[in-house]
């Protein structure tokens, strides 16, 4: 059985577009890995790009409600040679308390509506603006949340390896309940 299958990933194809200096690239997983070694196989895992490594902690964090380890184990190899505090797992626990949907709020077509529930191929669009390399070896990138009325922010940081990994993530704040769980809907 598949993560959102429950639905079925594995990123493939990724399509750069540009907009008046702005960048968006769209990450497409075909099928859902359903193990850490399918995760770590996936063509983004090798964070050639900052903008695959921000679907990648998506996609990791999506893992959290049903395999909190397998998803810790997952945010440890983006977050490379740093890998996650005590402190960063205590404020990732706080945020999925009672908000499992969160992370599929960041795949296109997920929606309140929809009780954010992801198009399919399920992708996940990520931008960048005139200010996203401001700082030299660093890139903060915007990903659009279907609850959210503006992008969250995630930091990468490229290292002497030459790959971008997860430095700071603002994906996991809050967003508009599903349709199932608002009473006023």
């Amino acid at each position: 059985m598949g993560l959102f299958d429950k639905l079925k990933n594995t990123p493939v194809v990724s399509q750069p577009e540009s907009a008046g200096g702005n960048k968006t690239q769209r990450i497409v997983f075909n099928t859902l890995p359903d193990t850490f070694e399918e995760f770590v196989a996936l063509p983004e895992a090798k964070m050639a790009t900052p903008f695959d490594t921000a679907a990648m902690t998506v996609l990791a964090f999506c893992f959290y409600p049903e395999n909190k380890e397998l998803s810790l184990r997952m945010l440890d190899f983006l977050k490379g040679p740093q890998p996650l505090s005590p402190m960063d797992k205590q404020f990732i626990r706080d945020r999925f308390m009672d908000k499992d949907y969160v992370p599929r709020s960041y795949f296109d077509g997920a929606t309140p509506e929809n009780n954010y529930l992801p198009s399919e191929p399920y992708t996940i669009t990520v931008s960048s603006n005139p200010y996203s390399y401001q700082n030299e070896g660093y890139a903060t990138l915007y990903i659009k949340s279907g609850g959210a009325d503006s992008p969250r922010s995630i930091q990468l940081r490229k290292a002497k390896d030459g790959k971008w990994y997860l430095w700071e993530q603002l994906i996991l704040a809050d967003i508009r309940k599903p349709e199932s769980m608002n009473p006023w809907a």
